[in-house]
């Protein structure tokens, strides 16, 4: 099956749709001669050593959007696949931040500015001591929210429908085949080149996949 190139869309446009499945998603840069968006490249590897080192090689060769599918958890493949350290704690540190600032902001104008006058455990309007617990409830509060939503967006989730589901191979990998899929949206996609690379790895049952929606 062959590909054509044509014109994607940007990359922060694909990370939207991505986990937001109501916004349409970019055009695909590779179609399809049925003209179908093509959404990767998928090869199949023998053992749990062959996929490992082909995360290596591949990771080395630039891809940044990919991804290995196995049945089990392979000890060490996120290294292999140079996955960054996950943005989550700061977005939850963030946000719990704001969520304790805003509580703080909140009380103070309350008691301070727009309703003073009732005295609270004998301080004055502006003290910060009486507010500490509903500081503290809001920033944790903030932090939760912000852990469950922040992983959901990181993961691309929810998302209803993938162009691996259509796959039958893929749907195998849940019962003992090591895969890897490249997709046609990572910058360095060219699905000749894509194809040799992943022979050269050790891949076989090399085939494209389609994005039939």
């Amino acid at each position: 099956m062959s590909a054509r190139n044509t014109r994607g869309g940007t990359e922060m446009s694909q990370m939207i749709s991505d986990y937001l499945p109501f916004i349409r998603p970019p055009m695909s840069r590779f179609v399809t001669e049925r003209g179908n968006p093509v959404y990767g490249v998928m090869a199949e590897y023998e053992t749990t050593p062959d996929v490992f080192h082909a995360a290596e090689k591949i990771r080395d060769a630039g891809y940044k959007r990919w991804d290995v599918h196995a049945p089990f958890p392979i000890h060490g493949i996120e290294h292999a696949m140079g996955h960054p350290k996950t943005k989550l704690p700061y977005i939850v540190f963030v946000i719990a931040m704001c969520g304790a600032l805003g509580a703080w902001a909140l009380q103070y104008w309350i008691t301070a500015v727009d309703y003073p006058g009732f005295t609270v455990q004998g301080k004055p309007f502006d003290a910060w001591e009486p507010f500490t617990m509903i500081i503290f409830e809001l920033g944790v509060l903030s932090a939760a929210f912000a852990s469950l939503f922040g992983m959901l967006m990181l993961n691309g989730l929810p998302r209803w429908h993938h162009p691996l589901f259509g796959s039958e191979r893929f749907l195998e990998s849940s019962q003992g085949k090591l895969l890897i899929v490249i997709e046609a949206n990572d910058p360095a996609f060219d699905p000749e080149e894509t194809r040799r690379l992943l022979e050269e790895t050790g891949g076989r049952e090399i085939v494209l996949i389609e994005d039939e929606d």
